[in-house]
């Protein structure tokens, strides 16, 4: 979800060159939500990650795109479907999947991953300078079901709201910060600010947050929302945050994306 949110100016600045062209993202079930009522992208096209589902789109859609930018920094299996499906295909250097390419691009992992996805424009002589992320869309009725969230835990407006994210991807649970400094700082922030901390998380880290709010002095102060909201919703409820702390993941790019003072623990 993290890196998705991190395509978007690329993307905005791939839909400023080709205004009138037809842009497509190939995404899966969960990073969808990212590219919701997207002004630069006409369709997300959603594909199940089994062999069956990435062989028919391969065999359905075969060199349809004229241009395909393969934003998969690793996975060999991005680099196939671009091939199947490109007329023209742009991606990575590095690694045996570059071969698949007509169009490479020097990897650059000591910059901001913004910057990174915008180095595969260059083909496309495209750049662009980004001073801030771009927001994520949400419905009428993600903001309403949020606002009734925050109504049932007694949280007002004037409220000084935090977000907690306490989670990391399942292949980088490293990343995650030890519940007992979590809840040191959330008790920091009841005392000085009088602040309402919303714990984000998904239903496998009930655990971790339960644990958490239990070695808290001010637990009452604390709300999880584990597993009570959607994608759509946690975009929404992120951005009425005042302040957001969070682990090298996605919530934490999220916050950034919706303009919220982020401190990201890395």
């Amino acid at each position: 979800l993290g890196e998705t949110v991190l395509t978007l100016p690329a993307i905005e600045a791939l839909r400023q060159k080709y205004k009138k062209n037809s842009i497509d993202v190939l995404v899966t079930k969960r990073n969808k939500e990212v590219y919701f009522d997207n002004k630069d992208v006409n369709n997300a096209r959603v594909l199940s990650l089994n062999p069956v589902s990435i062989i028919l789109f391969m065999l359905g859609n075969f060199k349809k795109y004229d241009l395909v930018i393969d934003m998969e920094e690793y996975l060999n299996v991005s680099s196939a479907i671009a091939f199947f499906v490109g007329k023209r295909r742009i991606g990575f250097s590095h690694g045996v999947r570059s071969k698949l390419y007509t169009d490479k691009v020097y990897y650059n992992d000591k910059q901001h991953v913004v910057y990174t996805f915008l180095d595969l424009l260059r083909p496309l002589n495209i750049k662009k300078n980004v001073e801030k992320l771009s927001n994520l869309n949400y419905s009428a009725d993600d903001k309403k079901n949020v606002d009734s969230l925050l109504k049932k835990f007694s949280i007002g407006k004037k409220d000084f709201l935090v977000g907690f994210g306490i989670g990391a991807a399942e292949s980088a649970k490293s990343r995650m910060w030890p519940k007992e400094r979590f809840a040191k700082v959330a008790d920091y922030l009841i005392k000085k600010y009088k602040a309402k901390i919303i714990l984000i998380g998904n239903n496998e880290e009930r655990k971790f947050i339960n644990e958490l709010q239990n070695s808290m002095e001010n637990k009452n102060n604390s709300f999880s929302v584990a597993g009570l909201i959607n994608t759509r919703e946690m975009f929404c409820l992120i951005s009425l945050c005042k302040l957001f702390v969070g682990n090298d993941s996605g919530p934490m790019h999220v916050a950034a994306a919706q303009g919220v003072k982020t401190i990201g623990l890395f």
